[in-house]
């Protein structure tokens, strides 16, 4: 039977334990804002263009959704560090492999490859530093977890621009291995644990489930694409619903379920997983879509727009710790995750004030708001959530969390590319048009109408999130309500201060 957490913090090292995992953290999500940046230069090089340079993308996207549970799964029956292990050498795999691809075919086998890999390393990752670390030194470690992913979603551009001007776009696959390969050199320190009992691997709830996920993905990226009313993507997401279905059905009665259904009728655990949905939604879709519109209808140049997108990504970076010190210091994280997701809420209603040619001054404060809302939920939400697991689960809990989070970011910013490009579509006279608007060309037509119809439809899409930013809300605050005690209470045992406080 594995230690406790606090004995297996003893033996360890944490520092070590720390870097490691936030080594890993940095690099996963800096892949994903990274490799925007390469694509036109991978066109150029590859000749290739449309669908098959957009899988470039769409093949990490896919199968890290898909594999994050069964990584989490994984982890708890075959030991936490092996899988981080085995997920950070696939991932570093795949990028040397990216790095000297030949063809745009081998390229995105590569991502697919590296996005596995990447499920593998989030999914462990957050278990290990669950079960590495108690009280308030867990709260830290979570606060520290948030600080890094952010700072490579937000690094990953400017990174990626610099190596591609400097050294090429295959220079940006090739930092992404090299940061895994530094990684790995520090797994031997890293404590191993698993799951008390060691049951068998749900094979066919494996399969349904990235079956389910995968098809769901691909008739979401697809879409815009194939045309969501055309029979291929209904038959994707009908077909993706019905195996959802059937993998549900199956977890509810296998005696070893790849993901317990106990922990989604949690509904405290639920709320926590419902937050980076709600993320995805205020924050992740600015971070995607803005900086095209800086650049076509703002008519700045690609380095002023990555400066002004300083505001959106600086307090992702800052702010995590800080809401891990709040939270140690008796803060209620309920409080502080109602916050974040009401500053997703104004701050996008109030970035509607932004028309071609604002000026940084006029967009600093709601970008600034959004960034900070992203930043307190990043530096509390997930240790809250594994807090709430015992440890012998930490890893399913960990993969299904991500799940939520990969799999919403994938599905929620290919829907709210459609979206754009219909609302531009009302404004101007095609939809090819309307497509390359919404991409940030403003070339064939009047390049005043064209920037009009780009912020009308940017400024509809942003109260549409600032609408589900407050739904989520008000779901997320009410669902971590603490229940009502209908009985005399017991003594309770010391207030652990990474516990979801809900006063």
């Amino acid at each position: 039977m594995p230690s406790s957490p606090t004995e297996t913090a003893r033996r360890s090292r944490p520092a070590i334990t720390l870097a490691v995992v936030l080594a890993a953290f940095v690099t996963v999500p800096m892949s994903i804002s990274g490799a925007a940046v390469a694509l036109p230069g991978v066109g150029t090089a590859l000749h290739a263009s449309g669908a098959p340079l957009q899988w470039v993308m769409n093949a990490y996207n896919l199968t890290f959704a898909a594999f994050l549970l069964v990584a989490g799964s994984a982890a708890d029956l075959l030991g936490r560090r092996r899988v981080f292990a085995l997920g950070a050498a696939l991932f570093a795999a795949g990028s040397v492999a990216a790095a000297l691809a030949p063809g745009i075919g081998t390229l995105d086998a590569a991502r697919a490859l590296a996005g596995i890999g990447g499920a593998g390393v989030f999914a462990s990752g957050g278990a290990i530093l669950a079960t590495a670390f108690d009280g308030a030194a867990r709260t830290r470690a979570f606060a520290a977890m948030g600080s890094a992913a952010g700072l490579g979603l937000a690094a990953g551009p400017t990174l990626s621009g610099w190596l591609v001007g400097g050294l090429g776009w295959r220079a940006t696959f090739a930092l992404h291995a090299a940061l895994l390969i530094a990684a790995l050199s520090g797994v031997g320190f890293v404590p191993e644990s698993r799951a008390p009992r060691r049951p068998r691997m749900d094979v066919l709830g494996a399969v349904l489930f990235v079956a389910a996920l995968g098809a769901l993905v691909l008739g979401a990226v697809q879409g815009p694409q194939w045309g969501w009313t055309g029979p291929a993507v209904l038959g994707l997401l009908a077909g993706g619903v019905v195996l959802l279905a059937l993998f549900a059905a199956h977890q509810a009665r296998t005696a070893d379920p790849l993901l317990d259904l106990t922990l989604v009728r949690d509904r405290r655990f639920l709320a926590l997983c419902l937050v980076p949905v709600v993320t995805t939604f205020g924050f992740v879709t600015l971070l995607t879509y803005l900086p095209t519109y800086l650049v076509g209808a703002g008519g700045m140049s690609a380095g002023r727009a990555g400066t002004v997108m300083l505001l959106l990504t600086g307090p992702v970076l800052a702010a995590p710790p800080v809401a891990g010190w709040l939270v140690t210091r008796g803060v209620s994280a309920r409080l502080l995750l109602g916050l974040s997701l009401l500053l997703f809420a104004g701050g996008d209603a109030w970035l509607t004030v932004i028309e071609p040619g604002s000026s940084a001054w006029v967009i600093a404060p709601p970008l600034l708001a959004v960034g900070l809302g992203a930043g307190l939920s990043f530096g509390i939400n997930d240790g809250l959530a594994l807090s709430l697991v015992e440890p012998g689960r930490a890893g399913m809990a960990a993969g299904f969390l991500n799940t939520m989070r990969v799999g919403s970011e994938a599905i929620v910013i290919a829907v709210f590319g459609a979206v754009l490009v219909s609302l531009v579509g009302t404004r101007v006279p095609s939809h090819a048009l309307a497509a390359r608007v919404a991409s940030g060309d403003l070339t064939g037509g009047d390049r005043t109408h064209l920037a009009g119809a780009f912020t009308h439809a940017l400024h509809v899409s942003l109260w549409a999130l600032a609408a589900v930013s407050l739904l989520g809300t008000v779901i997320v605050h009410t669902a971590l309500a603490r229940p009502r005690r209908t009985t005399a209470p017991t003594p309770a045992p010391a207030p652990d201060p990474a516990a979801v406080e809900t006063r």
